[in-house]
């Protein structure tokens, strides 16, 4: 019990954060390049490891089925260990376990008579930080779920497990390049090294699962645009005739605020549809210890209904 306490409280301390330095595979099948070396300031260690998550809010307008659906987001980063011989939270943590920035990030919103509720679990290490170690995401709604996941081992492994016939899949193995859902977690870790240019990039999961896309690398254009206030970074897949544009603070600790997905209304439709979200509030909280009837306080601080 002591040797973990003491490793808890020496990644508290001294935990550094890395990211790679852009590189494209021309045939996406070459090895990712070596970890770009980062030691982050003071106050990146202060802020992710004084033991509270940062806590997100958002105001949803979400396309589907060709129309907007007003809804909620939120976004719940937090540090903690990672086991990668389990691929989960490290409860008793060794020497050979990283310590990771986790993002779960959740859509709610309605379709008609019924609900949509959506979260993408990624895990992306602060030291040597290539791709995350594992994404994981599931939808539910009335007509059943899906529930896709990645592991980082040598390679990406995925499975799908969906209600819709013939989309499940195990054992899936892709090469291991960019994963969208590693843009919003490098974004708070370190903006000045997203990648831009024409990129091999695996789309986010949730845009895989509910357009029903295959998995794996597409080609982006991806730029970066940058004030003293905001900046904003977009992806654009020409072949799948979709972009994504993210804007956030130029300053630390590069809180996301808002953000639009634009994709075609349905499938083999021309017309476009654009779903976007807009920041409501952000607050610190140690969260998963406020689990009283007390604490419900904090969704009306934040928004969340």
């Amino acid at each position: 019990m002591r040797l973990s306490f003491i490793f808890l409280f020496s990644c508290f301390l001294f935990t550094a954060c890395t990211e790679e330095q852009a590189s494209v595979a021309n045939d996406n099948t070459t090895a990712p390049s070596a970890a770009f070396k980062y030691t982050p300031a003071q106050e990146y260690k202060d802020y992710w490891f004084n033991g509270t998550a940062e806590i997100s809010s958002y105001a949803l307008s979400q396309a589907r089925y060709g129309e907007l659906r007003e809804g909620q987001a939120a976004m719940i980063f937090v540090t903690e260990p990672f086991s990668l011989s389990s691929f989960t939270k490290a409860d008793n943590p060794s020497a050979a376990d990283p310590t990771v920035l986790k993002l779960n990030f959740t859509k709610n919103f309605n379709t008609g008579i019924y609900p949509y509720s959506m979260i993408n679990s990624s895990f992306f290490p602060f030291e040597d930080g290539q791709h995350a170690l594992k994404v994981a995401t599931s939808v539910q709604e009335w007509c059943g779920h899906v529930y896709m996941e990645l592991r980082n081992t040598d390679k990406f492994e995925v499975d799908v497990n969906s209600y819709f016939e013939g989309e499940s899949v195990s054992g899936l193995e892709l090469p291991q390049t960019l994963l969208e859902d590693d843009i919003w977690v490098k974004i708070r870790l370190q903006p000045d090294n997203l990648p831009t240019g024409e990129l091999d990039i695996i789309p986010s999961f949730f845009y895989l699962r509910l357009k029903h896309v295959k998995a794996g690398a597409y080609k982006a254009n991806a730029t970066l645009t940058t004030t003293d206030s905001l900046s904003t970074y977009t992806l654009n897949y020409p072949e799948l005739k979709r972009s994504l544009t993210i804007n956030y603070q130029t300053a630390f600790p590069h809180r996301i605020m808002n953000w639009e997905e634009t994709h075609p209304k349905g499938f083999g439709s021309s017309e476009l549809i654009t779903t976007s979200a807009k920041l409501i509030k952000s607050i610190r909280s140690d969260y998963w210890r406020r689990n009283n009837n007390s604490d419900s306080g904090l969704r009306d601080t934040l928004g969340l209904k």
